[in-house]
């Protein structure tokens, strides 16, 4: 993602910045192709600081060339949000899951130089336009992310406004719902959902439970409640409740043509582009 002047980029981890003042982005170096769910996976939970992955419906991945062998340096995955509305509100006309998606990964590594995120992304859209996709959803989280490591906090996100989804000429649709987030130490949120896997004993609960065992809560008894369970592990790992404001909402409509894509509508206000100011609201 990027700022006005820089873009971030990833590895291992941890976030670095592309200025302009460096070297410039050469798309003659560089391809893309689609790639596996498992390969595509990888390269997201090593770089990424979420290390999570979504389900994906496509995924491409940008090579760099320049190698002896060509070398995966960055990830578009096309996903599946976990409720139709984030698709049928922006692209009330489309089949969701199929004709519309989220643009839900963008990881490029420290060695892309600036701009390359908008030359990857623009031939992603035209590939995807060729499976018939006609509109894509993506959010931009203006709240910056803080990991606890040893002791210290360090920032690993500043908060994003959408300048990539700018220069895409994206449409924008203003902010997602306001929420409450659960923030672990490692600065991933513990979504409601996961939270509702634990307290209700449902499938999937173990991964929930492995992963705040990991951050340092104990493991709970065969015997006891897992609600309580799960106050106590949150409160033990230091996991904290933060107000967010909604993310910025951004669509783009999708075709081969321009009466393919002229043809999508799209279903709520469109405003204007949120500026650098808002980044931290």
């Amino acid at each position: 993602m990027s700022t006005p002047g820089f873009t971030q980029r990833w590895r291992n981890g941890t976030h670095r910045w592309r200025t302009t003042a460096g070297p410039t982005f050469n798309p003659d170096r560089y391809s893309v192709s689609a790639l596996d769910s498992i390969l595509a996976e990888e390269f997201c939970v090593r770089h990424h600081y979420s290390a999570a992955w979504p389900a994906t419906k496509y995924r491409f991945g940008l090579f760099d060339l320049h190698a002896y062998e060509p070398q995966l340096v960055g990830v578009v995955a096309l996903g599946i949000p976990m409720s139709n509305q984030v698709l049928t509100n922006p692209f009330p006309t489309l089949v969701p899951n199929e004709e519309s998606l989220e643009l839900s990964r963008l990881v490029l590594l420290d060695s892309v130089a600036m701009n390359g995120e908008s030359w990857f992304c623009a031939r992603v859209f035209a590939r995807a336009a060729e499976h018939g996709v006609r509109g894509l959803v993506s959010f931009a989280d203006p709240v910056p992310r803080w990991r606890i490591i040893e002791g210290r906090t360090e920032m690993i996100k500043p908060g994003h406004i959408g300048i990539v989804y700018q220069a895409l000429n994206f449409d924008y649709l203003g902010r997602s719902t306001r929420r409450t987030l659960t923030l672990l130490p490692d600065a991933t949120v513990l979504t409601a959902r996961a939270q509702a896997k634990v307290t209700g004993g449902e499938r999937g609960r173990n991964g929930v439970v492995a992963r705040l065992v990991t951050l340092g809560a104990a493991p709970p008894h065969p015997d006891e409640d897992l609600t309580q369970w799960l106050a106590t592990a949150l409160r033990a790992i230091g996991a904290r409740r933060q107000r967010h404001p909604g993310n910025h909402r951004y669509a783009i409509r999708l075709g081969r043509t321009r009466g393919e894509r002229t043809r999508t509508t799209i279903g709520m206000a469109t405003g204007p582009y949120p500026k650098p100011r808002l980044a931290a609201a």
